[in-house]
């Protein structure tokens, strides 16, 4: 296991095109990272400049106590898992499984200890003798977590491994990565654009918009104080309630800002709340209701239980101290 550090990497693309700018991050021995934001952002390019599969244009990037700039993809001591799998369709689990040891040299008991370790932990033992065609999605993809274990590398990467399951298997597989990783404790960077898979795996996420980081924190920290109307935006499922100062003039510390941060659960129903919604669309999802308004010609959205009482219009009030206030021209927060 090793530490990683990139300090002020860049990416510019022939043409000057910047992918990447001035990325700084120390991330321990034995933790997981998870870079999360939309479809654009760098995050892949990011993992890939770590991986050794796109070249540096600026900064470096450092593993354990070597800087890999120029150091090849296989001789960086990582192992990284792709969305797509990438096994091998005629070869069987366990021929996949050793195919990269193999072709390192390792001795033939060593590899059959660390595969059957591999099946043993992914518990994909019965199905070492099959053809990866003959395994459903989520089997498939461990197989591919089984080749990175089986390389005992420094670090995992991750490039949006859960991306072709469906949602029911995707939270399955989220849950055995996490545990997975809490095992081995192999030091983690994990790509995503699905802030709730973001949130429930990272020991820190690293938000990232434009090729910069927007917020660097643990998933908690970020939800509960974002450092910008992007975060808070983009993090948080409904996502936060932003809306103009002047459309909430009574709210505590809303004239100090351009923009007021509120987030759905915060909201509640008052006869006297100083909100006034004009209720539209609801989304009814079972034990809670998104409610879908306006506040004075702004969009508005409020969690509420699926059995309260509901109107064309409803007086909310905000829990005390949950306001998130956003200065109008640079969106970073305020206070």
């Amino acid at each position: 296991m090793a530490s990683i550090i990139l300090d002020k990497v860049g990416k510019i693309y022939a043409g000057g095109t910047r992918a990447v700018g001035d990325v700084s991050i120390d991330i321990a021995d034995g933790e997981f990272i998870v870079l999360v934001g939309p479809s654009g952002c760098g995050k892949s390019t990011l993992l890939r400049m770590v991986a050794g599969l796109e070249s540096i244009s600026e900064g470096t990037v450092r593993i354990g106590d070597r800087v890999v700039n120029e150091v090849e993809p296989a001789d960086r001591d990582i192992a990284m898992v792709f969305q797509n799998y990438a096994l091998y369709p005629h070869m069987s689990v366990r021929q996949n499984l050793a195919y990269g040891l193999k072709n390192r040299g390792t001795p033939r008991a060593d590899i059959d200890r660390r595969v059957a370790q591999a099946a043993e932990i992914l518990q994909i033992g019965p199905y070492l003798d099959r053809k990866p065609r003959a395994l459903s999605g989520g089997q498939r993809q461990r197989v591919a977590m089984g080749r990175a274990i089986v390389r005992e590398p420094a670090a995992f990467l991750f490039d949006e491994p859960l991306s072709n399951l469906d949602a029911k298997l995707r939270v399955t597989m989220r849950l055995e990565i996490k545990e997975l990783q809490r095992r081995l404790r192999t030091t983690s960077i994990y790509v995503t654009h699905d802030q709730l898979e973001a949130m429930t795996l990272a020991d820190r996420l690293v938000v990232l918009n434009g090729g910069r980081i927007e917020q660097i924190g643990t998933p908690l920290e970020v939800y509960r104080k974002p450092a910008s109307v992007f975060v808070a935006g983009f993090i948080g499922s409904p996502a936060m309630n932003l809306i103009p100062s002047r459309a909430v003039p009574h709210l505590p510390g809303s004239a100090h800002a351009g923009i007021v941060g509120i987030r759905p659960e915060d909201l509640s129903v008052a006869p006297d709340g100083p909100i006034l919604m004009q209720v539209g669309a609801v989304e009814e999802l079972g034990a809670q209701r998104l409610v879908h308004g306006h506040v004075e010609g702004e969009a508005l959205t409020l969690a509420m239980p699926s059995d309260a009482l509901l109107s064309d219009s409803l007086r909310l009030t905000c829990r005390p101290g949950s306001l998130h206030l956003f200065d109008a021209n640079s969106g970073q927060r305020i206070g």
